[in-house]
């Protein structure tokens, strides 16, 4: 017992001055109370209309029949396309783009109406600004569902030249009827999909670049041992990573309460987990950050700016490894490997599933044991790391 005591004591006294580095460094305050809360609320306001309607388009039809003004009709029917401008050329409809007044183009060729009546394959040829993916995706939403639906009127046109109609028509034209319900996504917007990813990426990057800030503005000033008790600068360094580590998760907790529970709750975005096993899943994930932001910190970061310097670049990289933005199944077996170097990819991964999907944590095991794996893992490297620098006397005694 008497031994359990001096633990915690040493534990509790690296606690307390880990605290007092933290609330000392103004940037360090920044990056761990600031950013992690204001950049998803600015993710959530650019991305809180998450679908564009009434896009204004131009028109150019050059077949001037009636299956080509139907098709128009039917496209100013659609909440995702306003027919602004109908234009006798390509180019009066290109200079309309050109200025900004409209963010796609529907080309209706001569031939239109003519390969219908043919039963040749007829073409559409939309132009889309591709300034934003917002209006990519209005236009071909729009264009798709009169598509589908222009395609099924003129089925039914021929099943009635044949003299198939009504509900026998209806079966031959679609024996299976199916109805398309988008799961975890009810707006099919950009924002449900990508702000899950981006707010645990965002509580990565900042907890990992406010440790690495602290250990090169130590290193730099050469005062680091000013953290560890003068009887443990020379034994018991798995003490001093784990004061630290509470320190860092103690501030966390309730950050991530702020960012991945409470924010998408303000902005209603889709969440069907509960707080208990986001937590949860949580644990390992911070503890794998911390760990992991020790062990680059002590090592690597000579100097307070280096991992400012860093930030965005790889930002990017975790981001595109996650397998949000391309699946990891097609991703090359190196880059696949690569990207479990950092707790981000179980991560998001597992966090989307728990709070956007409502999955329990047997459903997420492989993402959680991971995550215990690389805590497990960094956890010994951090307190190696730690014996290395006493090792080369990179910090000086205070």
């Amino acid at each position: 017992m008497k031994k359990l005591r001096i633990i915690l004591y040493d534990i509790r006294e690296v606690l307390y001055a880990e605290f007092g580095r933290v609330f000392k460094d103004s940037t360090v305050l920044l990056i761990f109370f600031i950013a992690p809360i204001l950049y998803p609320v600015i993710f959530c306001f650019m991305y809180e209309k998450e679908n564009v309607t009434n896009l204004p388009v131009a028109v150019v039809d050059q077949a001037r029949c009636d299956e080509s003004r139907r098709f128009i009709h039917k496209m100013e029917a659609t909440p995702e396309i306003s027919v602004d401008y109908k234009c006798a050329t390509m180019a009066e409809a290109e200079r309309l783009m050109k200025d900004r007044d409209v963010h796609a183009i529907f080309f209706f060729p001569k031939d239109f109406a003519t390969d219908i009546i043919a039963k040749r394959t007829a073409h559409v040829a939309v132009f889309a600004d591709m300034s934003s993916f917002y209006y990519y995706k209005a236009a071909l939403l729009g264009s798709n569902a009169v598509l589908i639906d222009e395609m099924h009127t003129i089925q039914l046109e021929r099943y009635a030249a044949t003299g198939i109609t009504g509900l026998q028509a209806q079966e031959q034209m679609q024996p299976v009827v199916y109805e398309e319900i988008t799961a975890f996504n009810p707006t099919n917007g950009y924002g449900a999909f990508l702000l899950p990813a981006l707010m645990i990426l965002v509580v990565h990057q900042t907890l990992f670049l406010g440790i690495c800030l602290l250990c090169g503005d130590a290193r730099e000033n050469k005062r680091s041992l000013l953290v560890i008790p003068a009887r443990l600068r020379t034994r018991c360094t798995h003490r001093v990573t784990i004061g630290r580590a509470l320190c860092y998760l103690i501030i966390y907790t309730p950050i991530c309460i702020m960012t991945l529970w409470m924010i998408p709750r303000i902005f209603q975005m889709p969440q069907l987990g509960n707080l208990y096993n986001i937590m949860i899943f949580l644990l390992p994930f911070l503890l794998a950050v911390i760990f992991f932001g020790i062990t680059v910190g002590n090592i690597f970061v000579r100097y307070k700016v280096s991992p400012l310097l860093c930030f965005a670049f790889f930002s990017l990289i975790l981001f595109f490894s996650t397998g949000m933005v391309w699946p990891q199944s097609n991703m090359p077996q190196f880059w696949h490997y690569f990207s479990y170097i950092f707790p981000s990819t179980p991560g998001v991964q597992g966090f989307i599933k728990v709070s956007s999907m409502g999955s329990s944590m047997a459903d997420v095991e492989a993402e959680y044991l991971a995550l215990w794996f690389q805590a497990g893992i960094y956890l010994v490297t951090a307190c190696f790391s730690l014996r290395f620098i006493k090792r080369y006397k990179v910090f000086n005694a205070i």
